[in-house]
C-alpha cells in the first residue's frame, strides 16, 4: 500500500541533524504494511530503489552504505550522520531519505553490506570447516569495520546478506551428529553466537583502549606491575600468580581459533542426558 508522506515521519531514532531539517522534509512516496499493530513502513530490503532522477550526483542505497561505513571506520558510530555522510556525497540531507526513514535502516544496510563480504568464500569440504570458516570471516570483518563488533548481538539482522549468513551457518550446524532437532540447533546456534560476540567485543576493545591510550601490554604491565606484585606476594591468589609469571602473552587470531575451535566441539558434541 502506497502513501503520500507530508514529512512528519516517525523516526524516533533519528540523530539531532535528522530532526533539525525534519520539517522540510518533502512529499514522496512511501509503502506501507498492515501488522496487528497497525500501518508500518514496508522494510528497507523490500521496498524499491526510489527511481532514478535527473542530478548531478546519482544516488543508491549500496552508494550510501558505503559513505556511510567509510564514516564509521574512521570517526566510529558516535561520529555518523546523515548531514555527515549527505556531505561526503555531495548531496542535500534531504535527498537521503528518499533512500532510508531513519538512522535504523542506515545501520540495517551498512551491516548488510558487512555480512555480504562474510557471505563470500570457497565452499568448504564439511559443516565443521563451514562454520569456522564462517566465523573466521566474521572476526576478519569487525577488526576491519571496529562499529561492527557494537551491532553484533543488538537487533536482529535481517537484511539479505546476513540471512544468507545465517542460513549458511545453521544449516551447517543442523548437520553436526550429535545435533538431532531444531532444539539441539537453537542452543548450538545460541552457544556459538555467544562465544563470538563476546570475544570479537573484547578484542575490539583492548583495541580502542590501546589506541585511546597509547598504552600497550607491555606499558601496563610496567605501569600496575609494582602493585600487582606486591598483591601476589601476600600468597592469597596462587593461581593467578601462576598466570602472570608462567603465562605468556597469547596470539590473538591463534587464541580465537582454538577457544571457537573448542566451543564448537563442546556445543555439538555428544552430552549426556540429565
Amino acid at each position: 500500500m502506497q502513501v503520500q508522506d507530508p514529512g512528519q515521519r516517525e523516526a524516533a531514532e533519528a540523530t539531532a541533524d535528522d530532526r533539525e531539517v525534519h520539517g522540510t522534509t518533502p512529499y514522496r512516496t512511501l509503502y506501507l504494511m498492515d501488522t496487528p499493530y497497525g500501518s508500518a513502513p514496508l522494510p528497507v530490503w523490500e521496498r524499491p530503489e526510489p527511481q532514478p532522477r535527473a542530478a548531478p550526483v546519482p544516488l543508491s542505497r549500496a552508494k550510501i552504505a558505503a559513505a556511510a561505513i567509510r564514516l564509521a571506520d574512521e570517526h566510529g558510530l558516535d561520529g555518523l550522520s546523515v548531514r555527515k555522510i549527505a556531505k561526503e556525497l555531495g548531496v542535500g540531507p534531504m535527498r537521503l531519505y528518499d533512500y532510508v526513514l531513519n538512522r535504523s535502516e542506515l545501520l540495517d544496510l551498512m551491516v548488510d553490506a558487512v555480512y555480504a563480504r562474510i557471505a563470500e568464500g570457497d565452499e568448504q569440504a564439511s559443516w565443521r570447516d563451514t562454520v569456522l570458516a564462517i566465523v573466521h570471516r566474521t572476526r576478519e570483518a569487525a577488526l576491519a569495520h571496529e562499529w561492527f563488533a557494537d551491532l553484533l548481538g543488538a537487533r536482529p539482522h535481517l537484511g539479505p546478506h546476513a540471512m544468507a549468513v545465517g542460513e549458511a551457518t545453521a544449516a551447517a550446524l543442523s548437520q553436526a551428529p550429535a545435533v538431532r532437532s531444531i532444539d539441539d540447533l537453537q542452543r548450538a546456534l545460541g552457544g556459538l553466537s555467544a562465544f563470538v560476540v563476546g570475544a570479537l567485543r573484547r578484542e575490539i576493545t583492548e583495541r580502542r583502549t590501546a589506541r585511546s591510550t597509547g598504552t600497550d601490554v607491555t606499558a601496563w604491565q610496567a605501569a600496575l606491575g609494582p602493585y600487582l606484585r606486591r598483591m601476589l606476594d601476600t600468597g592469597r591468589y596462587p593461581t593467578v600468580a601462576r598466570l602472570v609469571v608462567e603465562g605468556a602473552h597469547l596470539d590473538a587470531e591463534e587464541t580465537f581459533h582454538h577457544n571457537v575451535t573448542t566451543v564448537l566441539d563442546g556445543i555439538t558434541g555428544h552430552r549426556a542426558q540429565p
